[in-house]
């Protein structure tokens, strides 16, 4: 457990000891609160503010009753944490996976309070998920199962209240069965009560590749601001997800090769560079393991099932899969093989040891509230075009995310520099996030 000084320290020991063994919340805390220091010497006023950010407006647990295909019933365990709504409607991603626990849910919550603010967007925080497992489900499974979380969820949400988005285990198939159902409850068509939502009925060009894309955009940005670009450079993307293939295609768009990327199963290695071809059709396809990747792709591309991809020699790395999988080890191998950038396309994927590491290496290090923000941006480009009963091109829709990228980019480092920071772009998108948010709660007094 990290220690702060005065009233910082004052303010995590009832966060921790309020959310006893709760891991993952109290590493997203800390990692705020380490650079907050200067902030709140400047103005005491902000730590009564954070006292109450730190604690979720609101907790929803439930049940979910499901049968699967043997006419079995199943029960899984559904959460929704409604964590700030200063700037706007709660806005953030649903989860199905085995690990999801409140935990989980709440660090996610918390850290999308501060991504959300830095993207300069009228939206607030909150996260939510399922401890069930969407692989080796069968469609009607999983529509059963969805349908089953959206009729207690759907009371809680709306767009002007909550509004999920997809995350892990929840893509455009999940999204449809939840948003279905949803209709099928309310006897509306509330299409901006979700986003990713399918073109065909409201959802936004650009929304399916937007994480990804905006990782490198943000990446793109930060070699700028070194004088260098993706061009000839190696890349490793870890995951093999949503956000990972379009990471690997933006790279490949801008002159780089990805040769490395990963799934639960361990990782490939493919130094004429990754076939997005193949990686879709095993991926979003087939729904299958790297294994087929390597299989379709022949000669020159190898199966890592020991060690990591970071261990992998390349100029930069983009950590797209899940928490905490990048650790000090991994982080040793990337400075001594010559990484120059790191950047988050999942959250909170790099440990605190590995951070350190980098950093003290000079290994630029973009934080995911900020290197991954184009995700929830372009979920709220998704909400402006409902909203209005629009509809925007890819370009136009590419374009508003690109100058987003480029404003939070542009925002992290004048914010790291005003507080004696040059660089650090954990020190700006930490403070430029929390300090819009505070300044909206003291507007609105003690909420």
């Amino acid at each position: 457990m990290s220690e702060f000084s005065g009233a910082l320290q004052e303010v995590y020991d009832v966060v921790y000891r309020r959310n006893p063994g709760e891991p993952e919340f109290h590493q997203a805390v800390e990692e705020v609160f380490e650079s907050l220091a200067p902030v709140v010497e400047r103005h005491p006023e902000y730590v009564d503010i954070l006292t109450r950010m730190c604690e979720p407006e609101r907790q929803i647990i439930f049940r979910v009753p499901w049968t699967d295909d043997s006419g079995r019933v199943q029960i899984n365990r559904g959460f929704r944490v409604e964590f700030n709504s200063a700037l706007g409607p709660y806005k953030g991603g649903l989860r199905f996976h085995p690990s999801v626990n409140l935990s989980i849910v709440k660090f996610l919550g918390f850290e999308q309070i501060f991504k959300n603010s830095l993207t300069g967007l009228p939206i607030g925080g909150g996260k939510g998920g399922s401890d069930f497992d969407p692989k080796g489900k069968s469609d009607a499974e999983v529509m059963r199962f969805c349908q089953s979380f959206m009729t207690e969820l759907y009371r809680h949400i709306g767009d002007k209240t909550d509004v999920p988005a997809g995350d892990i285990g929840v893509g455009g198939r999940e999204i449809g069965y939840l948003f279905g159902q949803y209709k099928r409850i309310v006897n509306r068509y509330e299409s901006g009560v979700l986003t990713g939502k399918g073109l065909t009925w409201g959802g936004s060009q650009v929304r399916p590749e937007a994480t990804g894309y905006g990782t490198v955009f943000f990446a793109s940005d930060m070699l700028g601001a070194k004088g260098d670009s993706f061009e000839g450079k190696k890349v490793l993307v870890s995951g093999s997800g949503n956000v990972a293939t379009y990471a690997i295609e933006k790279i490949h768009e801008l002159g780089g090769t990805v040769i490395g990327c990963s799934d639960s199963s361990g990782y490939v290695v493919d130094e004429k560079g990754i076939d997005l071809d193949i990686l879709k059709e095993v991926k979003q396809v087939r729904r299958g393991r790297l294994s087929e990747y390597v299989e379709l792709r022949g000669n020159g591309a190898t199966l890592g099932t020991e060690g990591s991809l970071w261990h992998v020699p390349a100029d930069a790395a983009l950590p797209c899969a899940t928490q905490n999988e990048l650790d000090a080890d991994d982080a040793a191998a990337l400075v001594k093989n010559g990484c120059k950038v790191v950047a988050e396309g999942a959250n909170m994927p790099t440990t605190p040891n590995a951070i350190k590491i980098l950093q003290g290496a000079g290994v630029s290090f973009g934080p995911g509230k900020a290197a991954n923000a184009g995700g929830v941006a372009t979920s709220a480009l998704e909400m402006q075009q409902n909203a209005s009963r629009d509809s925007w091109s890819f370009d136009y829709t590419q374009n508003r995310l690109r100058d987003i990228m480029s404003a939070l980019h542009d925002n992290c480092l004048t914010t790291a520099d005003e507080y004696d920071a040059p660089g650090n772009y954990i020190v700006g998108a930490n403070i430029a996030g929390f300090v819009q948010v505070a300044d909206a709660m003291l507007a609105l007094g003690v909420i």
